[in-house]
């Protein structure tokens, strides 16, 4: 099985054995963004503290 499946799997198997699919999902889902996130942090793809308060202060206006 691939690493993907094999993670997949894992998740799922953690779950609580009443657990719906819409819940089984949003772990999944979850599960991805963090992936992503830390992808993004190890390729140097992320923004300052100062940087993200900066947009958020031009959201504001």
């Amino acid at each position: 099985m691939s690493v993907i499946k094999d993670r997949m799997v894992e998740v799922i198997q953690i779950q609580p054995e009443d657990s719906s699919y819409d819940e089984i999902m949003r772990e999944l889902a979850f599960e991805r963004m963090i992936e992503r996130g830390l992808k993004d942090s190890r390729e140097g793809m992320t923004v300052s503290n100062e940087e993200m308060k900066r947009r958020i202060s031009v959201w504001r206006r």
